[in-house]
């Protein structure tokens, strides 16, 4: 493949390959040829010219996943200006932080499919616009500043605010080659090809969703299906029409076996469906086996962040392996462990160079040194181990760590004992500080309906799962957890959220 600079390439590519094939197939079902989506993005770039969009520019696109705003993300490549995708359902003040922080030319709202964005668009004062991917709502910025654009893949393509755990978001500049990178690790990680079907419903405005799930699929020639919101219904019946990838995290797996047992299938029988990947999170292994026991297939792990492109590393492993890890680096990419962060022999925290470290946070140098260091390795945060077949298991964030009567304990294991529990869709483990210096060990539990389990029930469950000091102080069931669109657990977001929960004196 001749040498890209620029991600639109991609499309200009494909539009010469197999200009009839399918490219995306939108929510309301319309089929867009590789030929219409690359002429459709030359049409948007036309428009954002005509606002006023020049190289160097923001274009940041308040969305849920459609045509209109794959089309935008690949017209700003065609202008050299930066993308910004964000979640159309963040409220006011948190879509205002990044409206002042970006400082955008153009903000574009994709209105035709989000209730959410339209009330933004109506709020700011923006006008509407027809496009041929559909409606949408602009507002162009008068003074918006003008940054220099890079020649080459060093430019910088899209601008991705990350959910952060304390303070400011911090917006992530992704290059062009880091993207492009991303994209062809993705693609022969998955071997996608032009007779694949992608699901689309990981959000546009994360890292996962619109580098291992857009661009490897234009890499790949592959037909992403788009979904605006995630649905277990709609992905059950997709992957019964014929998806053949599926890229999701541990919820949308979880909520789509439940959906299926209560429709009376204990299997999936998708003739079509080839692959199947779950990221975000640690993987158990008895959650691992009733998965691809309904998949038919086995599930995939791979480890990723914003700032790391999303792929750092990835398994393809044979059905049944018990193999929970987040499999060897991907090709072209260095991991080493930093043992001083570790607390323990063998553990530290995780360290990756490559093609994929991101060029830095926008207009925040500091923040920026403090992560990537002048070797080019980037601190994840994350603590991982390596074991003997070069794989990298993550075993948890530094900052979680919970000391618990001077022993270490990572969250994610005592996630996985209680994920493990039929009645348990998800869960989120911290620790929280006591007199003394302790940690109590709490545990936000969300399960499949109301009254499936009670809190004596699963504390005896995991009982037999963890060591003592392993086991949660306290469980909360509820409903639901705070998350990202991406469906990342806010862990930073429990002790405020569940406020009134936790005042109440527990259940025994």
């Amino acid at each position: 493949m001749t040498a890209m600079n620029r991600i639109h390439e991609l499309l200009d590519r494909n539009a010469r390959a197999y200009p009839a094939q399918t490219a995306v197939i939108d929510g309301d079902g319309r089929r867009v040829d590789w030929a219409d989506y690359a002429q459709q993005t030359v049409a948007c770039a036309d428009l954002m010219t005509l606002v006023g969009v020049r190289g160097g520019d923001r274009v940041l696109v308040v969305a849920e996943n459609c045509l209109a705003v794959a089309v935008a993300i690949y017209a700003a490549s065609r202008l050299d200006a930066w993308v910004v995708p964000v979640n159309a359902r963040m409220a006011p003040h948190e879509l205002e932080k990044i409206v002042a922080h970006a400082d955008p030319a153009l903000v574009m709202f994709t209105s035709a499919v989000s209730q959410e964005a339209l009330d933004h668009a109506e709020r700011l004062g923006a006008e509407v616009a027809q496009t041929g991917a559909g409606r949408v709502h602009l507002l162009a910025r008068q003074g918006a500043s003008r940054e220099v654009t890079a020649a080459g893949p060093d430019g910088i393509a899209v601008l991705l605010y990350t959910t952060g755990t304390t303070g400011d978001p911090k917006g992530v500049m992704l290059s062009h080659g880091n993207l492009l990178f991303a994209a062809q690790a993705s693609a022969v990680l998955r071997d996608l090809g032009p007779g694949d079907r992608v699901y689309g419903a990981l959000p546009l405005s994360h890292v996962f969703g619109v580098a291992s799930m857009l661009m490897a699929s234009a890499h790949a020639g592959a037909t992403v299906q788009l979904a605006a919101r995630f649905s277990p219904g709609a992905l059950y019946q997709a992957l019964r029409d014929g998806v053949t990838v599926l890229p999701a995290v541990p919820q949308m797996h979880a909520l789509l076996m439940a959906y299926a047992v209560e429709n009376g299938h204990d299997t999936l029988d998708s003739p079509a469906l080839r692959y199947v990947s779950s990221g975000a999170a640690p993987l158990d292994p008895a959650w691992k086996r009733r998965a691809e026991s309904f998949y038919g297939i086995a599930l995939q792990n791979g480890y990723g962040m914003t700032e790391s492109t999303a792929g750092v590393s990835g398994t393809r492993n044979p059905p049944g392996l018990a193999d929970i890890s987040v499999g060897p680096a991907l090709p072209g990419v260095e991991i080493a462990l930093d043992p001083s962060m570790g607390g323990e022999p063998g553990v530290g925290e995780v360290l990756t160079r490559g093609p994929h470290v991101m060029k830095g946070y926008f207009r925040n140098p500091a923040e920026t040194t403090k992560v990537v260091d002048a070797d080019g390795w980037l601190r994840t945060g994350d603590l991982g181990k390596i074991d003997e077949n070069q794989h990298l298991h993550i075993v948890g964030r530094c900052k979680e760590l919970i000391i618990r009567g001077g022993f270490n304990v990572y969250p994610p294991e005592v996630e996985a004992a209680l994920n493990d529990h039929p009645a348990v869709v998800q869960s989120a483990v911290i620790g929280r500080v006591t007199e003394g210096g302790n940690e109590d060990i709490l545990a936000f539990v969300q399960v499949t309906r109301p009254g499936a389990v009670e809190v004596t029930e699963l504390k005896a469950f995991v009982a037999g799962r963890l060591s003592n000091y392993k086991r949660p102080s306290r469980i909360l069931l509820v409903a639901s957890l705070p998350a990202s669109a991406s469906g990342k657990i806010l862990k930073h977001k429990l002790l405020s959220h569940f406020a009134d929960e936790l005042s109440d004196p527990p259940k025994i």
